[in-house]
């Protein structure tokens, strides 16, 4: 009986928790913010880095990007810029490494320059954010696995409420132990992996869901 007892206390400790993570995720227009991680040109067709799908996200990005400008809402753009010895992609003073035309920045709009797949680190993100008193983050990107994953994991770390708007997102094939693991499913596993636990990192919906309010 002891032991049913503590399984059951346990049980319901873990889904309070969890009820009360998933209530955290509720956005509210007035503190949040359109994050738009490394959309550029060398991860569309011609560039050195092609990933599967980009236009179609890049288009997505591009329908939440005209709603929160037709709200005037905040939008922030962050842009790699390589540095590292041996890149071969986003390098500097490249046509490459330039934000895609379809979500070019508008004078008003924040660019961040980062050189690590992790958004906040080593840059200004964090402070600016917390200058506009940013506590939600719609974010949007690519690549799925590396550097929204990161951002995504990050922000939870450091506070931030995040949807992560999954159709919104692009990756490409990866392999592990000689076998390739087609984009399709890196994609769906990531996603998984950030709304595990209840939405523990991110919510995960599509772009005609969160347009729609759903």
């Amino acid at each position: 009986m002891k032991n049913i007892f503590k399984k059951t206390i346990v049980l319901s400790l873990v889904f309070i928790s969890l009820t009360s993570i998933k209530a955290q995720r509720k956005m509210t227009t007035d503190n949040t913010a359109l994050l738009i991680i490394d959309v550029q040109n060398d991860y569309f067709p011609g560039g050195k880095m092609p990933l599967e799908g980009s236009e179609q996200a890049g288009k997505n990005i591009r329908q939440l990007l005209d709603e929160f400008r037709k709200n005037k809402l905040p939008v922030i753009h962050i842009q790699h810029i390589a540095t590292n010895e041996g890149a071969d992609f986003f390098i500097p003073n490249t046509a490459g490494a330039e934000i895609h035309h379809l979500v070019s920045p508008e004078a008003d709009e924040k660019i961040i320059t980062k050189h690590f797949p992790n958004s906040f680190r080593e840059t200004g993100l964090l402070e600016y954010l917390h200058s506009k008193k940013i506590k939600n983050l719609i974010i949007t990107g690519m690549m799925t696995d590396v550097c929204v994953a990161s951002t995504t994991r990050a922000a939870f770390d450091l506070g931030f409420n995040s949807v992560v708007i999954g159709d919104a997102t692009a990756t490409r094939d990866r392999e592990l132990e000689g076998q390739v693991v087609k984009a399709a499913e890196v994609q769906r596993s990531f996603l998984a992996g950030l709304s595990a636990l209840g939405n523990l990192y991110a919510e995960i919906v599509s772009t005609k869901d969160f347009l729609n309010g759903k």
